[in-house]
């Protein structure tokens, strides 16, 4: 007997935002699946309409993928939707697409990680050989940081030794993300936590001088990585 399934209702986002703008880029995305593709599938409102344009393509042409989703939630809408899926551990992406918060002027610079999964969002993209970044419009920004602080995942007990640390790169402003509907911060797929931090300037090494903080396991600062942004 099959459980009863309300996975699609339960994480559908609600009042998606330019969402004329994010079908058509949806769409553009899932035309470039084939049959036998592995694919990372990344997290965010634009990304959840391009997982049920993919769905439609692989019922109506009968194609076969593998999916490799970076939270629970994209996970739950695989499984809703009757898409395999496995982690990156098992299988190296062909391709992946995701979303982000904020990308800058040369498409090549990007803050992502509103969703608290940025870890394995950068896994996928780090191990695939291109990475669509869906967005509508109002994502572009002529200077990062503009509207969005950097999402810093951290090890619970490092929270203070990386606030004092990330000081001496320029913080100017730091919060503990708070969870909503729950007491407390925010605890990501990882047991870890979440810090956004605004910085006085977003400089080149500034995603690697990140990293190389102690108790900080990753950041939402993507610099410089394959991808092609596909926007309206």
């Amino acid at each position: 007997m099959e459980w009863m399934n309300n996975s699609m209702q339960e994480i559908e986002p609600q009042n998606i935002n330019n969402v004329e703008q994010k079908q058509k880029v949806a769409e553009k995305v899932a035309q470039k699946v084939k049959d036998g593709d592995i694919i990372g599938f990344g997290s965010g409102s634009t990304s959840y309409l391009a997982i049920k344009e993919i769905a439609k393509r692989i019922e109506e042409e009968d194609l076969s993928i593998t999916a490799i989703p970076t939270s629970y939630e994209i996970k739950a809408l695989c499984q809703s939707l009757k898409i395999p899926t496995a982690s990156i551990l098992e299988y190296k992406p062909d391709w992946a697409f995701d979303g982000a918060d904020e990308v800058d002027k040369n498409h090549n610079w990007l803050i992502k990680g509103r969703g608290a999964a940025m870890f394995k969002e950068k896994l996928n993209i780090v191990n695939s050989g291109i990475t669509y970044i869906l967005v509508d419009e109002s994502k572009l920004v002529e200077n990062l940081g503009e509207k969005f602080p950097i999402p810093i995942e951290v090890y619970p007990e490092a929270v203070s030794s990386v606030k004092e640390a990330l000081l001496d790169l320029g913080m100017v402003e730091c919060n503990l993300r708070k969870a909503n509907k729950k007491d407390g911060p925010v605890f990501t797929e990882n047991n870890n936590v979440i810090l956004d931090v605004k910085f006085a300037e977003i400089y080149e090494t500034l995603e690697e001088d990140i990293k190389a903080i102690t108790g900080v396991i990753e950041s939402g600062l993507f610099m410089e990585y394959s991808v092609e942004v596909l926007h309206e």
